[in-house]
């Protein structure tokens, strides 16, 4: 037996007992006749006391060779501290170490093993296995834990089963690349790893499965950010037997169930909201509620603004603003350096309007020259604006504009401390466009894939007006992200066969992608639909963090690199004829 305690659980009620404890050197302080260690473990840290006259001299003498991260076992007595750490889950006691084993030396880590770290992202990301010892990241890696416990017992308690679906499957388009594995015994041909496991728990419904869900890693190749990996791991459920309703009351409980758990927060609702009103208010389809500034149109949607000789505005297909509340007092070098952000090539705005109402019920504008104040007096009251209040305006291309917009909004909000991470504002976003149309391929495509159903009233338009199809499709958005999206899906075959003509597959092709789920359809499918949860996400924002990285134990950098292991990497030219690959 290593250890009889760890290092997080000795307090008063230990004085006087001989204890075992193990863990790693945090800190060790020599003061000549007597040698302080702090020893840390997953749970804790627990001081140790080497003295002089009352340890053995060999224990002694090892005491003072100790290194940062040496592993070692101690045994001794609990003894109440004289100086006692307020601060420390154990500071009322340390152990008097009458035996000491050396485990493992160490090398001197490259960076301090300390909660404020002095080690960059990039040397950390390369000794991972250290980075994992610091709290931040072992608490984020535990946290991710009691989320991934709490989906389990909520999903389980209603009668969902989880069920593995398999890692090497047949490459399906489903809107990102796939990240594709050669086979050696099938000479020329790939598997592709799973962007979801979607037609496999379409299939298990098919099976009477009913109720099925995994906490499944996906993959898709595609270009990284902070809250995006190569390979991420969702809640993936589905469910037979049910319509929309059924399936948000399903993950709203289970939305709740992890609020109230995991933060001990009671959300009163999760307000509703269409993807056409999100996009028109909001300018993104995941909107961040916690806080107001919703678009005001100056212009009205299909108006045309009174020519007043400025451009910027007579020529724009929309004129919409923001009330910034409380914010007239911003000065001329904020309001240039807002400019200056909106023109950013990631926002790409040609320029900012402003409006000042002043506290003494004037209003001044960047405009002045081009409208007058009873102009700038009818904007305000568009807006709700009142004496203090800053209006911020973009012009253009509609859903240039939207999205710009958007951008600032966030923008103002973050720098007004308006995100705050400890409330939560989780919404549904509905009725989203069944399809949208590409410019550069002249089709359409699946807006979420190519199975989610179209609402039922909407059918008939499949062949007349596709583009004003609705998706019988629903995301959870929380504080500003989207944590989940899914759909009822098409469970009839001919059905489904339109739906690959309309995008554009001829029945051979769909035969060949989607053959296996097509003929399963023709063996009674039942009516289902599902939902899957960003775990990675989900647990970030339920953290209080922008990005998933600390909630991932070995996570890639930005460029898809694992730089600890050093993968991707070449692999050797046996490896390569085995597999029936020649690289140019």
């Amino acid at each position: 037996m290593y250890r009889s305690h760890n290092c997080g659980e000795l307090n008063t009620s230990h004085i006087n007992q001989e204890v075992t404890i193990a863990g790693w050197v945090q800190k060790s302080r020599d003061k000549g006749f007597m040698v302080w260690v702090d020893l840390r473990d997953r749970y804790g840290i627990t001081q140790l006391i080497f003295d002089e006259q009352r340890t053995d001299k060999t224990v002694f003498e090892k005491a003072k060779s100790l290194g940062r991260e040496f592993v070692i076992q101690v045994k001794g007595t609990v003894i109440e501290r004289e100086a006692k750490n307020k601060n420390m889950a154990t500071g009322d006691i340390e152990i008097l170490v009458t035996e000491m084993t050396l485990l493992n030396a160490a090398l001197t880590p490259p960076f301090t093993i300390e909660d404020e770290t002095d080690g960059g992202e990039d040397i950390r990301m390369k000794y991972r296995y250290l980075d994992i010892r610091r709290n931040p990241v072992k608490n984020s890696l535990l946290f991710r834990h009691k989320v991934a416990m709490e989906v389990r017992k909520y999903l389980s308690d209603l009668d969902f089963c989880e069920v593995e679906t398999p890692y090497l499957i047949k490459s399906t388009p489903e809107g990102a690349r796939d990240f594709v594995v050669p086979s050696r015994m099938n000479a020329g041909q790939f598997y592709a790893l799973p962007q979801s496991p979607q037609t496999f728990k379409q299939l298990l419904m098919v099976g009477g499965m009913d109720k099925y869900f995994q906490i499944v890693k996906c993959f898709r190749d595609e270009d990284l950010r902070a809250d995006r990996q190569p390979e991420f791991t969702q809640i993936d459920c589905e469910m037979a037997f049910v319509e929309q309703e059924d399936i948000l009351n399903v993950f709203e409980g289970l939305t709740r169930h992890l609020l109230k758990e995991i933060k001990g927060i009671d959300v009163a609702e999760f307000p509703r909201m269409t993807y056409d009103y999100a996009m028109k208010t909001y300018g993104n389809d995941k909107p961040d509620i916690r806080f107001d500034m919703r678009f005001c149109p100056l212009i009205p949607e299909g108006g045309t603004f009174e020519p007043k000789g400025f451009p910027v505005f007579d020529d724009s297909e929309i004129v919409l603003a923001i009330n910034v509340e409380g914010c007239a007092n911003f000065t001329r070098k904020q309001l240039d350096e807002l400019t200056d952000w909106v023109k950013r090539p990631q926002v790409g705005a040609k320029g900012l309007v402003y409006v000042r109402y002043n506290e003494d019920g004037t209003l001044k504008s960047s405009v002045d020259k081009f409208f007058n104040e009873a102009v700038l007096k009818t904007w305000a009251e568009k807006c709700n604006a009142k004496s203090g209040d800053l209006l911020l305006i973009l012009s253009g291309e509609t859903n240039k504009t939207r999205t710009q917009l958007s951008a600032l909004r966030m923008e103002m909000a973050t720098r007004l401390g308006l995100r705050k991470p400890e409330v939560f504002a989780p919404l549904w976003v509905v009725d989203f466009p069944l399809l949208e149309w590409d410019e550069d391929s002249n089709r359409f495509h699946a807006m979420h894939h190519p199975f989610t159903s179209p609402k039922p009233e909407d059918i008939k338009l499949l062949e007349t007006e596709p583009g004003k199809v609705r998706a019988n499709a629903y995301d959870m958005v929380l504080n500003g992200n989207e944590i989940g999206g899914g759909s009822i899906r098409i469970h009839d075959k001919e059905l489904q066969s339109k739906m690959f003509s309309l995008l554009g597959f001829t029945p051979e092709q769909a035969e060949e992608q989607f053959g296996f789920l097509m003929n399963a359809f023709q063996f009674g499918a039942p009516p289902h639909g599902g939902l899957a949860f960003g775990l990675d996400r989900l647990v970030a924002i339920l953290g209080g963090q922008e990005t998933i990285r600390d909630f991932i134990a070995f996570p890639k950098n930005n460029s898809g690199r694992d730089v600890m292991i050093d993968a991707p990497s070449v692999i050797d030219g046996s490896q390569l004829n085995e597999l029936h690959i020649k690289l140019k």
